[in-house]
């Protein structure tokens, strides 16, 4: 927008409505400035809403300052987190955190499972070492391109992969009723993240758990948290040997399997399937997200229209759904997936 002023591309006498939404987060990421320089630019005769998780102080300021004689209006909850999420805490040195994060996963074994990060260095940690041991699994975090951030959401809502290692820029774009587990990789450091992060489980008055790793250092942290959503987390012990092997079987079953999607419009039922065969996979680095975000950009095709999807070492197949194959067959011929040109072929069954 600020670009946008400055170009002189934007006329903005016709401005009836100012909205800033999750005002909290816009003001932490210090956007305040460009925040308050786009306000001073807007008529003063406009309607001004503010929409925002939690109040701080700066925010009410700011309220103060651009709005006259402002209403607040709150919406009650019964409790900062909702009763549907079980919490739990494990404690763990940071050495020990991936190998505690694959029993932990063993021993869930969720349908599917969000993982948070403290940074983007920590997100691509965790991403490599899952996808190494043959996780299906995808990243997000604020390093990515808007496009790829959005074809692993899409692909995440989609069911494409069980497994999504995220900062907290995740933690409020994800929409996703069904997500059975949420693992605070790293203790969040605002106490507020905590129930942003948790509350993408436990959604439509479906159960979820919530397990966040403590190391030694970080009781300070925990002890916020806690005094904040009015409840001790239970501490528990990490899984044992014996409950991993145990686990092992069913685990591995379920990550060869495809995520199904109930509560979401992409899982419906559908005949009308066509199954493609790429001649590229791991050895050309080409990841679910790549084909989710080329093929969504065809003319007439979206995420919805994207089934399952298996990589293999060198191709690919990619289920088509809702009568759109034909459609992807053929933009397919000049199009390129991660900058390269591969072959496609309808898959013979």
């Amino acid at each position: 927008v600020m670009d946008h002023i400055e170009r002189e591309t934007l006329a903005l006498d016709q401005i009836k409505y100012l909205i800033i939404d999750e005002a909290d987060e816009m003001l932490n990421k210090g956007f305040i400035d460009e925040v308050e320089a786009i306000i001073k630019k807007l008529p003063s005769n406009r309607v001004s809403m503010v929409f925002s998780a939690t109040f701080p102080k700066d925010i009410e300021n700011l309220c103060l300052k651009y709005m006259k004689d402002p209403t607040r209006i709150e919406i009650e909850s019964t409790g900062v987190t909702a009763d549907t999420i079980e919490h739990l805490l494990i404690e763990a040195k940071e050495e020990e955190k991936i190998s505690l994060l694959k029993n932990v996963t063993v021993v869930e074994n969720p349908d599917s499972c969000l993982i948070f990060c403290r940074t983007k260095e920590h997100v691509e940690t965790v991403y490599s070492e899952l996808d190494e041991a043959g996780y299906s699994c995808e990243r997000l975090h604020g390093g990515l391109e808007q496009e790829d951030r959005f074809a692993v959401m899409e692909g995440f809502k989609s069911g494409n992969f069980r497994y999504l290692v995220a900062t907290d820029v995740a933690a409020r774009g994800i929409d996703i009723d069904n997500v059975k587990l949420v693992i605070n990789y790293d203790v969040p450091m605002e106490k507020e993240s905590y129930v942003h992060r948790t509350g993408r489980t436990g959604r439509a008055g479906n159960k979820g758990k919530a397990i966040t790793f403590s190391t030694p250092y970080e009781g300070k942290f925990i002890s916020a948290i806690e005094r904040y959503i009015g409840f001790e987390i239970p501490t528990i012990e990490a899984p044992s040997q014996s409950e991993v092997a145990g686990g092992k079987t069913a685990f591995e079953e379920k990550l060869s399997s495809k995520r199904i999607v109930r509560n979401n419009k992409t899982a419906r039922i559908n005949q009308d399937i066509m199954k493609l065969h790429f001649n590229g996979g791991k050895k050309k680095k080409i990841r679910a997200v790549d084909f989710v975000g080329t093929l969504a950009k065809i003319p007439g095709v979206t995420a919805d229209d994207i089934g399952i999807i298996t990589i293999q070492d060198q191709m690919s197949y990619v289920d088509i759904l809702n009568g759109k194959g034909s459609i992807v067959l053929q933009a397919m011929e000049n199009t390129t997936i991660k900058g390269k040109k591969l072959k496609v072929s309808k898959a013979i069954k």
